[in-house]
């Protein structure tokens, strides 16, 4: 099929077409705006108007993220104003690519940098390309549903007394499942000792807008550097997102050097103005009433769901709904399988869960909708037996790859069978799941017990872990 008429789905056999009338097409997956429904009305002007109006190049008067003058530099000045950072950037390849230079601005050539494990790959990359020593730090784990959960406090001052010495931190809040943790006196903690701190706050550019109902934004803790990705938390395109800095530990100069490094130097002027009218949408009377609508839309489904003894998981973000299906007797990829061939796309299968995003226009009558669907799909392919509580990876408090990142990453390199890959270096990540995780990355020794954790999970959920790993070769 050819790409513009696939972009015009619902087709046949498309996820997005429901073949149950009873239920009507649910997308309930990123990006933020729902297909559409809320992105910022700036940009669906600029949508609107004649095709390729919209695609310019860095004239003058309009610039770009590194251009000191025009309208791209003035927006920029005022969206770090109206949030209170010091300076910001916005950025047209992702989170991704901004979380890269982030890291690099706040480093040099062999530093040894303090990651969580659930990290998103992205960054493993950053270490890769400027030469840094990743170290990873356990996090908390809920054997019920089988995720990372944010650390406290007392989870990290051990990890700060076991890793040290480091040169900077990385904290991730919210989690993809809305998870969130005490983030003030985290970032304090990892400051006191002198570490800038980069949060990667893709999940929730909207914290800031709306602080009666959701946790405090990462630049209200006070974090040195913040990212956030416009179409997974706010009404911006894909591809959006936005750098904020502040405090004196990490300089402007350093940051922009890393953007000249990582990002394209014929930005698409389209998803800059996207990005900018997202966060701006945020910030103005409407906008943040308009997600104060939704946040209680979003609450008043989640209620009606518990109350009809649906097994949802706490979290600190209404917008994020996650169904614990392992209490219900299936995987959360199977529950994804069964829900997609019916119209009802949620975002992100695990074994014990299926998480679904609301975005910032959740359905009406969501509630009474999801419920009759997790009806019939629990009455198809439940169980009356939940599924036995999930068993952590069997990793240690913190852990450095003994072959440094990028010797193991671009060393000459053999596939084996996970069975026999005790005792090699892996040469690639291996995430299993969710998307982008890594249980392993380069240059870390495959020990049995993470190889037989590894088998085990390819025994409970086939199809989800290769047979065989990429090793260095000897």
């Amino acid at each position: 099929m050819e790409l513009p008429r696939l972009l015009q789905g619902p087709w046949p056999g498309s996820p997005l077409r429901s073949v149950h009338s009873g239920w009507g097409r649910l997308a309930l997956h990123l990006p933020a705006h729902g297909l559409g429904r809320g992105l910022a009305p700036a940009t669906r002007r600029l949508l609107q108007g004649p095709p390729g109006s919209w695609d310019w190049p860095e004239l003058p008067a309009f610039g770009g993220p590194l251009i000191e003058e025009g309208a791209v530099a003035e927006v920029q000045c005022r969206l770090a104003a109206q949030m209170g950072a010091e300076r910001c950037w916005l950025g047209v390849n992702g989170a991704s690519g901004l979380l890269q230079a982030a890291l690099l601005a706040m480093t040099r050539p062999g530093d040894r940098v303090l990651l969580p494990r659930n990290l998103h790959r992205s960054l493993l990359h950053a270490c890769l390309l400027g030469g840094l020593r990743p170290v990873l730090m356990r996090l908390p784990f809920d054997r019920a549903s089988g995720l990372w959960m944010p650390p406290t406090l007392r989870d990290l001052e051990p990890v700060l007394a076991a890793a040290s010495p480091l040169a900077a931190a990385v904290l991730v809040h919210p989690t993809y499942q809305g998870l969130a943790a005490d983030l003030r006196p985290l970032v304090a903690a990892l400051q006191a000792r002198g570490l800038p701190v980069l949060v990667d706050e893709a999940h929730g550019a909207h914290f800031a807008a709306a602080p009666r109902r959701l946790p405090e934004s990462a630049l209200a803790c006070g974090a040195d550097l913040v990212v956030h990705s416009l179409h997974k938390s706010a009404g911006g395109l894909g591809q959006t997102a936005v750098l904020w800095q502040q405090g004196p530990r990490v300089q402007p100069a350093t940051v922009e050097r890393s953007l000249l490094w990582l990002q394209t130097s014929s930005p698409s002027a389209l998803l800059l103005a996207s990005g900018a009218a997202a966060i701006e949408r945020l910030q103005q009377p409407a906008g943040r009433a308009a997600l104060q609508r939704s946040l209680e839309r979003a609450e008043r489904a989640r209620a009606q769901l518990q109350q009809r003894g649906w097994p949802l998981l706490a979290n600190a973000d209404p917008l994020r709904l996650v169904l614990i299906t392992a209490r219900l007797g299936c995987s959360g990829l199977a529950a994804d399988g069964w829900l997609m061939e019916r119209g009802v796309v949620g975002e992100l299968p695990e074994p014990g869960c299926l998480t679904f995003c609301l975005g910032l226009t959740p359905p009406r009558v969501l509630g009474r909708r999801l419920h009759r669907a997790w009806s019939a799909m629990a009455a198809a392919i439940g169980s009356s037996a939940p599924l036995p509580p999930f068993e952590p990876p069997p990793l240690p408090l913190v852990c450095e790859p003994e072959l440094e990142l990028g010797q193991a990453a671009r060393a000459a390199s053999e596939p084996v069978a996970l069975e026999a890959s005790a005792g090699r270096w892996a040469a690639a990540m291996i995430c299993p799941y969710p998307p982008g995780i890594p249980l392993l990355c380069p240059g870390e020794r495959i020990d049995p017990a993470r190889r037989d954790w590894l088998l085990e999970q390819r025994r409970l959920w086939p199809g989800q872990i290769a047979d065989t790993v990429q090793v260095v070769r000897p």
